[in-house]
């Protein structure tokens, strides 16, 4: 039992949080069983983008707002934001993201939502991944 209890544990896929580059972008990404989430940032811009991602189609809504429950807890909305041909992928992009990356950084969860629909996202292992998001942020281009 105890041997089927380890290999349960060690196929089980990590819901962990990365940072990294994807070409001149600065990249933070969560993946879990009922949504993702993915922020850029282009200094070309300079711009910052937020998508989440969940199985079933966002509703068209006036707000899409994030609530951060932790040390730090806010919400923050807005009304700019789109969704892609599915409705499936919201995004949010701005020229400024201090609040997001807080939240992100210092909380314990995120619940991001637009009309009935909601997405909570585990922060858990989330403020490593984004201090290396600010820190690529403000490298150097290349």
């Amino acid at each position: 039992m105890r041997s089927a209890l380890a290999l349960l544990l060690l196929t089980t896929p990590a819901h962990a949080w990365e940072a990294g580059t994807d070409g001149r972008l600065c990249t933070l990404s969560h993946v879990q069983p009922d949504a993702e989430v993915r922020l850029t940032y282009d200094s070309v811009g300079p711009v910052y983008t937020i998508t989440v991602t969940t199985p079933a189609p966002w509703p068209v809504a006036p707000l899409f707002s994030i609530r951060f429950t932790g040390e730090r807890g806010l919400t923050i909305s807005t009304d700019r934001h789109t969704t892609d041909e599915t409705g499936r992928a919201l995004t949010v992009t701005d020229s400024g993201f201090g609040n997001v990356l807080n939240g992100l950084e210092f909380n314990r969860t995120a619940t991001a939502f637009a009309g009935d629909a909601a997405a909570v996202l585990d922060l858990e292992g989330a403020a490593p991944a984004v201090q290396r998001f600010r820190d690529c942020t403000v490298a150097p281009a290349v």
